[in-house]
């Protein structure tokens, strides 16, 4: 299978930065991003992710981890091919 190796090594050469920085800012956002909990106490519980705090942590969580899950899918397939 002539076609195997180059498509093996793209897949690794994009899927492995993309987990290892999507892990890595998924900790910044978990740890620098998250608002303090005083902030989010003043906020009704169905009408906290109306807050601007919270909304951009909410939001960056989820791009980052996504992102890890598309890099962890894609190292996968890396293998399996």
């Amino acid at each position: 299978m002539a076609l195997g190796k180059p498509m093996d090594t793209a897949l690794y050469i994009i899927a492995g930065p993309l987990f290892l920085i999507s892990i890595a800012a998924h900790f910044y956002v978990k740890l620098r991003l998250r608002p303090d909990d005083s902030e989010l106490d003043d906020y009704y519980h169905e009408f906290e992710d109306q807050q601007p705090g919270y909304a951009r942590y909410a939001k960056w969580s989820a791009i980052t981890f996504a992102g890890a899950v598309v890099g962890a899918l894609l190292l996968f397939v890396a293998a399996v091919i």
